[in-house]
């Protein structure tokens, strides 16, 4: 299944074309996902998250975290300036480039480096405009009344 008809969505919805490209995005990508570096996504309260990336071999100043257009990208560039000579290479010293979508009111707030792992944390801020509202019900009494306009003939008479 290579497509899905986004259509009905449309009928009845505004606004959700950053869905429709997400869900196309996804759909259409490689098979052969990059899994380097791997990677967590935690949930630590209602609104906030935190993104930990196994970076172990990289220092603070060949990562670069920037977040466009409601994307958030790290990279690493390892700056190998000495050669070495290896009889066998377990760990991943190479570049890379990881993107995640954030979702609407999704910000980048901290990122830490400690142990080989770059934790990124990320809060979700609903402007106040956007939160639901309690509506007071008065009830003072007051009613409104619709009085029936009276009627008047030509002659000035009531009818």
């Amino acid at each position: 299944m290579n497509s899905i008809d986004l259509s009905p969505l449309y009928r009845n919805s505004v606004g959700f074309d950053r869905l429709a490209s997400l869900i196309d995005h996804a759909l259409t990508s490689e098979n052969a996902v990059n899994s380097y570096p791997p990677y967590n996504i935690e949930v630590l309260s209602d609104n906030r998250y935190a993104i930990s990336l196994a970076v172990a071999g990289f220092v603070q100043e060949e990562l670069d975290i920037q977040v466009e257009k409601g994307v958030l990208t790290v990279r690493g560039h390892k700056n190998s300036d000495e050669e070495r000579k290896y009889l066998y290479q377990g760990i991943a010293n190479r570049t890379f480039e990881r993107k995640f979508n954030l979702a609407d009111y999704v910000e980048v707030i901290d990122a830490d480096l400690f142990n080989g792992l770059l934790t990124i944390t990320l809060v979700k801020e609903i402007p106040e405009a956007m939160k639901p509202k309690s509506i007071a019900i008065n009830n003072n009494g007051k009613v409104l009344e619709h009085k029936a306009e009276e009627k008047r003939t030509k002659e000035g008479e009531v009818a």
